[in-house]
């Protein structure tokens, strides 16, 4: 069932599998979604919502005795879950903020000094479909919250009752959500990008999502900012000959549930793990697992193991693949950690699964996907917010310049400038 690869070269068979599955750059029907909602706002996103999630909506706004109910709906423990997730998330991206205060450099007269501002509004795409995802929502609006950002909006498709999944409620109700909407899809992108009647626009889009998400954020990214394409989710797991095949194939199995578009895969020099893993998948999938339908699709269509000649090879190809979650399992996990340049996050040891970093580990779960973690890092404070320059210079240290502007000016053909600088030392 699951594919094997031989890898040879490290990067070419890494290639191999990302053009597998790329992100369409110009999809018809996502385009047509955008032009509908940006032409007739709200009825373009009730009609799309009844096409694609099935569900007829009078309003897509939430209101407060939808959010007064959904506690009804939902247990404490859950609720204390995700106030433990929160506090725990909170913490580290306080941390990240506190290293941003006092940014500020004096030299010869020039001091430059970094102000942090917030971003002024961001909407938040939280999936839905067939799971719900209130971890997300903390995971999205926690770091928007510390870095100050005034309006934080909420996206998230509804149920085919027509409401918001109630634990999702919840957890925008805990973390201070200024205002959560019914849409989901290509349409909630639309709307945070371009703005309806309901839905005004805002500054930044971030969050994950499936297929149409994506390439909807990347089509509004030339008018709007975006975090990242994130989704849908990947996992390598580096394993070598000491690595528990049970422990494996549960973890392949904790990601393949989320959508059956999922990347799961393992990379490995051993050969005889390669049985033992494949054994393992058969018998697992045998089972009366939940979600089997999902994790078997999964599997069936995104799923390799990649059997590599030496420790450099594989190295090679997980920097050439940049998965979204990389989890070794080997004995030297800090030493095969120190050599990956690309992962957006990497999980050491045992006991380290990206299903609990899924939750409440305290690091974010919204990760760079499709090769992005070559330049992108995981969801943070700093993704809220920008450095803004402050800069003063006294007399004698704009003259000790003057003649460095001078000459890049004059190079440059724009000798006004040099002028304007000259200007303020006429006796």
């Amino acid at each position: 069932m699951i594919k094997k690869i031989r890898v040879k070269n490290g990067k070419k068979e890494a290639i191999l599998i990302r053009n597998l599955r790329k992100i369409p750059q110009n999809s018809v029907i996502v385009n047509r979604v955008i032009k509908d909602v940006i032409r007739f706002g709200d009825n373009a996103i009730r009609k799309y919502t009844e096409k694609y999630d099935n569900v007829k909506i009078d309003s897509i706004v939430v209101d407060k005795a939808e959010f007064k109910k959904a506690y009804q709906d939902v247990t404490i423990t859950q609720v204390n879950s995700l106030r433990k997730t929160k506090k725990l998330l909170e913490k580290n991206e306080k941390m990240l903020m506190g290293q941003l205060s006092r940014i500020k450099a004096s030299s010869d007269g020039i001091t430059i000094e970094r102000i942090v501002k917030p971003i002024g509004s961001v909407g938040c795409y939280i999936p839905g479909g067939r799971a719900r995802y209130p971890s997300t929502l903390v995971m999205c609006t926690v770091p928007a919250k510390i870095a100050n950002v005034e309006r934080i909006v909420v996206v998230s498709p509804p149920m085919k009752n027509g409401n918001i999944d109630p634990l999702t409620l919840v957890a925008a109700d805990l973390c201070g959500v200024d205002e959560v909407y019914k849409v989901g899809g290509a349409q909630a992108v639309a709307a945070l990008a371009y703005g309806t009647r309901t839905i005004k626009k805002v500054d930044k889009i971030v969050g994950p999502g499936g297929l149409f998400v994506n390439i909807a954020k990347f089509l509004v990214s030339n008018k709007i900012a975006i975090d990242m394409i994130a989704g849908p989710t990947e996992l390598l797991i580096y394993a070598d000959s000491t690595s528990e095949p049970e422990i494996i194939v549960k973890d392949l199995i904790s990601q393949a549930e989320h959508s059956d578009d999922t990347i799961c895969g393992i990379v490995t020099n051993s050969s005889a793990l390669v049985s033992k893993v494949e054994n393992e998948i058969e018998k697992s999938l045998n089972s009366s697992l939940p979600r089997l339908d999902i994790i078997s699709s999964s599997l069936k269509n995104n799923a390799f193991i990649a059997l590599c000649k030496d420790e450099e090879n594989a190295i090679s190809f997980i920097n050439e693949l940049a998965p979204e979650h990389l989890q070794v399992l080997s004995t030297n996990p800090k030493q095969i950690a120190s050599k990956v340049k690309t992962a957006g996050v990497i999980l050491l040891g045992k006991y380290s699964p990206s299903a609990a970093s899924d939750y409440c580990l305290g690091s974010n779960h919204v990760l760079p996907t499709m090769e992005f973690g070559k330049s992108k890092s995981s969801l943070s404070v700093l993704d809220f917010m920008k450095l803004v320059n402050h800069i003063t210079v006294t007399k004698r240290g704009l003259y000790t310049v003057q003649d460095c502007v001078k000459e890049l000016a004059l190079a440059e053909g724009l000798p006004n400038h040099y002028y304007a600088v000259k200007e303020r030392f006429r006796d």
